[in-house]
């Protein structure tokens, strides 16, 4: 598994998948175009974006390159950087028929590719036999717990409030919370969001 810096966006959920094997780090999805209606997700890219840089990992078909133009649009230059697949001609697995363009989406790519292409856009790699992430071990679901913001009476609301406080999108779970926390903030930084609920 490596580990970088940036967080990264991709278009969907098996991108996601895809990419989760192969890399730690905080991977946000645009939901395809469904970024164009959304200012609560641009809002959270471009926080990501801000607090650790941000790589665009969007598939290499037309839609791909428009959904990349619009956050580019929208994020300072020095806060992102571009990683570009390869044109793979033919479909993924769980598809019936390849695309309208033909070309293999992230989901498709196998994981040398992405980790050639994420290096190649100039991604920050941790040293790989770092035992811990920078910063500290992460946050668990215990302390989302703790806080009050899962699992407890009143704990939805609470949530709500944090997430309007750190502009985030206000329909994310619980768990998206959480990875948020984690990847946007140092454990200390996310310590310090947690107490202020307290």
């Amino acid at each position: 598994m490596l580990h970088i810096r940036e967080a990264i966006v991709v278009e969907g959920r098996y991108d996601k998948n895809t990419l989760s094997q192969v890399v730690d780090t905080l991977i946000l999805e645009t939901g395809g175009f469904q970024l164009f209606k959304d200012p609560e997700k641009m809002a959270l890219l471009r926080r990501a974006a801000q607090r650790r840089g941000l790589i665009v990992l969007t598939d290499s078909d037309g839609a791909g390159f428009v959904i990349r133009n619009r956050i580019k649009g929208a994020v300072p230059a020095g806060q992102v950087k571009h990683a570009y697949i390869p044109d793979v001609y033919g479909k993924e697995r769980r598809k019936r028929r390849a695309g309208k363009e033909g070309k293999l989406g992230v989901e498709g790519m196998p994981p040398p590719v992405l980790e050639d292409v994420l290096r190649r856009a100039g991604a920050t790699f941790f040293q790989e036999d770092a035992p811990e992430r920078p910063g500290g071990p992460p946050l668990t679901k215990g302390d989302l717990f703790a806080a009050g913001l899962s699992g407890g009476p009143g704990s939805a609301e609470k949530r709500q409030e944090l997430l309007k406080t750190l502009e985030l999108p206000e329909h994310m779970s619980a768990n998206a919370l959480l990875a948020v926390l984690n990847g946007c903030y140092s454990r200390e930084e996310a310590e310090q969001i947690l107490a202020s609920l307290l």
